[in-house]
């Protein structure tokens, strides 16, 4: 009777474990179904509300209770942020780990990689879509009729006002800027200074993509995926002003995304496609995790990198090398939102349960130039090495009074938010004013060195534009000038920009710090902007910085230095 009982069981165990195998799948190496066995969990204490998002060995979620959290991609818990009120359920996250949310009454919130908020503003309204972040630091801000653009330290830059609502979310494209695509049946096209052109549409889009212009020579082209199914591209250089129709796709696309010259498709039935931008073919098709089944009105996110075409969706994911050959797929049970899937190959999902899980889907990571925090950003707006001003030519730019003319002009636009398409412009005359006198490009052999009341100002100017593409400008000239009261508001500046990736500034205030002698009025200056880098971006810069303030309120530095950096050092605890 015992062995008998025993056998039962054992025959259930077996059906058991075989359904469970049937359920969960079991790993292959030909990119078949993948065993859905955590790495690790965590509780949550409470349900995601919106596609975590991952960045630097870190995930950060936002959470129904109006929290937002961030685990190690060990698992660690690593800090909560509370919003203290509902939150729209999006996060984006910056290069320097930066967190963005926004409050569901329209408030917008920085929060930093240590869980510490820097600022919050009223762009118009609560998100519509996940905030962009743009090459140089910069955040693109999208509510239902707007969009605007914040530099890293909470400085509006411009604003743009929709005629319509956004219908789809905001997209960035492959030049730096947006890709809007509106309800009244346009789309624009913005560049990275809030100037936009507008194309119509001829039916209802699933998603609009950037494509690199033909032989890279003209203009971005755009690939329009129509819900029905249709397909074309816009070309603003074709002569005839038409767009170029493309073969139908085999089925309605649900999302889609593009690098480079092609585009990665998921269709409704859950077949993978890839797309080439030069003439609509199709590269290939497969099987994801979605095939063959009810999708049920599923969401889907793309992700498209060196590494190869993930798929993203509350009810798995699957993993595509860009010639087609599937890598794995993973089905999930009970996510609450889409998955994230991190440059080191995992996945993390939350559940109703309100736990976070880790999955270890890939051994590949993804290559590239690195900073502090991870890879850098993709390209360069110009602002450290802009074009000559419209002013360079100007025999009398250097005058006293053109210089508090073209000063007041500028400042009149930073506080207004409205800088727009002038950003380049001013950027250059100020980058012109600061340099005069030192060989740097834009001074003038013609002209005395500007005063340093003048350079200071326009120091002061140019670290509220805010670009952090000219930290290398500003760690050269905080190098070469022997001016302190140019090196103290140099220091200032970079404060004001708040972020310094790269490290370029920290490197050259190492070295100011470490010399011999140096002014009392540069040192005050260098705490301050120190303490203003390890507040915005938190570790592992601030740990940098937090030893630099601490040499500097040593026992054998001036007074007023000692009290600044303390000062300083207790605003990070």
């Amino acid at each position: 009777m015992v062995n008998s009982e025993y056998g039962i069981a054992r025959i259930f165990s077996g059906i058991f474990l075989l359904f469970l195998c049937l359920n969960l799948g079991a790993q292959t190496e030909d990119g078949g179904e993948t065993a859905a066995k955590p790495l690790w969990r965590q509780a949550m204490g409470g349900v995601i509300i919106g596609i975590p998002t991952v960045q630097a060995q870190s995930i950060v979620v936002v959470l129904d209770g109006g929290n937002i959290k961030a685990y190690s991609a060990q698992g660690k818990p690593l800090w909560t942020f509370s919003a203290r009120g509902r939150l729209s359920p999006y996060v984006s996250r910056s290069l320097e780990g930066t967190s963005y949310i926004s409050r569901t009454g329209g408030i917008f919130i920085a929060v930093n990689r240590s869980g510490r908020e820097l600022w919050r503003a009223n762009p118009g309204g609560p998100l519509v879509s996940p905030a962009l972040c743009g090459w140089d630091g910069r955040i693109f801000i999208p509510t239902d009729r707007r969009i605007s653009c914040f530099t890293a330290s909470g400085q509006r830059l411009w604003q743009l006002t929709l005629d319509s609502s956004l219908s789809l979310p905001l997209k960035p494209d492959q030049k730096g800027g947006l890709i809007a695509v509106l309800g009244n049946g346009t789309f624009l096209s913005v560049d990275p200074f809030g100037f936009s052109t507008a194309y119509g549409l001829r039916d209802d889009p699933a998603a609009i993509l950037s494509l690199p212009p033909v032989k890279n020579k003209g203009s971005y082209r755009f690939l329009v995926l129509y819900k029905n199914t249709r397909a074309e591209i816009i070309d603003p250089d074709a002569e005839s002003g038409r767009p170029y129709t493309l073969p139908r796709l085999p089925g309605p696309p649900l999302a889609a995304t593009s690098r480079m010259n092609r585009a990665a498709v998921l269709l409704e039935d859950g077949t993978a496609l890839l797309i080439s931008g030069d003439d609509g073919s199709f590269l290939w098709t497969g099987e994801s995790h979605m095939s063959r089944q009810r999708n049920g009105g599923d969401l889907v996110s793309v992700l498209y990198d060196e590494r190869g075409i993930y798929f993203l969706s509350r009810s798995g994911a699957s993993g595509f090398t860009e010639d087609g050959r599937r890598l794995w797929l993973i089905r999930l049970d009970g996510a609450a939102a889409i998955p994230a899937f991190d440059d080191e190959g995992l996945l993390y999902s939350g559940g109703s349960d309100w736990i976070l899980n880790a999955y270890k889907l890939e051994d590949r990571v993804r290559r590239g130039r690195q900073s502090f925090y991870g890879p850098m950003s993709e390209g360069r707006y110009g602002t450290g090495d802009p074009p000559p001003s419209p002013w360079a030519s100007y025999h009398y730019r250097f005058e006293e009074g053109e210089l508090k003319a073209r000063f007041a002009e500028i400042d009149n636009a930073v506080k207004k938010g409205s800088l727009g398409s002038s950003e380049l412009a001013y950027t250059a005359y100020l980058m012109e004013v600061i340099s005069a006198g030192m060989g740097q490009p834009g001074a003038s052999k013609f002209h005395p060195p500007v005063q340093p009341a003048y350079r200071a100002r326009a120091l002061e100017l140019l670290g509220n534009i805010g670009s952090r593409e000219t930290l290398p400008f500003l760690a050269d000239i905080f190098s070469r000038e022997s001016d302190p009261v140019v090196r103290a508001r140099t220091a200032q500046a970079v404060g004001a920009i708040g972020i310094d990736p790269e490290g370029f500034a920290l490197r050259a205030f190492t070295q100011s710090i470490y010399k011999a002698r140096e002014d009392d009025q540069v040192l005050m200056a260098l705490c301050s902007a120190i303490g203003a880098l390890c507040r915005f971006s938190g570790p592992p810069l601030s740990d940098t910085g937090v030893r630099l303030l601490n040499t500097l309120s040593a026992g054998d530095r001036p007074g007023p230095v000692q009290a600044q950096a303390r000062r300083e050092l207790k605003t990070l605890r």
